[in-house]
């Protein structure tokens, strides 16, 4: 068993359960979902996408294309949650959190396909 491949498929379930984490709840309501969750959600996926890097396979092109479009939704969804915060008059209300969570589970999407894709790669392994 490799410590490197471990190492990598652990980071990338940790973003798509993390992920899932956050979305989890009433899409609208700023209670269900945590500021602190969102950002460890990017920290991971940001961390499995740079683990992405130098696999020169097709398989690792669209891992690393499905991990880049998940970051960019995730930061997406934090640069959303700060304008609503702290420039938005209304604040946070359910019209942005509805917004952020709908481009974390985008994110969710993107990581679901970089799993089924380990799988795949892990399943055409020939020994």
């Amino acid at each position: 068993m490799s410590l490197e491949k471990v190492v990598f498929s652990f980071f990338i379930l940790l973003a798509l359960t993390l992920n899932f984490g956050f979305v989890l709840g009433e899409f609208d309501n700023p209670d269900h979902h945590h500021s602190y969750e969102l950002l460890a959600v990017i920290v991971v996926n940001l961390i499995a996408t740079v683990l992405k890097f130098g696999d020169r396979t097709q398989t690792g092109a669209l891992l690393l294309a499905s991990s880049l479009v998940a970051v960019l939704q995730l930061l997406a969804a934090g640069v959303v949650w700060a304008y609503a915060a702290h420039v938005s008059a209304t604040g946070l209300d359910a019209v942005m959190m509805a917004s952020i969570v709908s481009l974390a589970a985008g994110a969710l999407l993107a990581n679901v396909v970089s799993v089924v894709l380990v799988i795949i790669d892990t399943v055409n392994l020939r020994r």
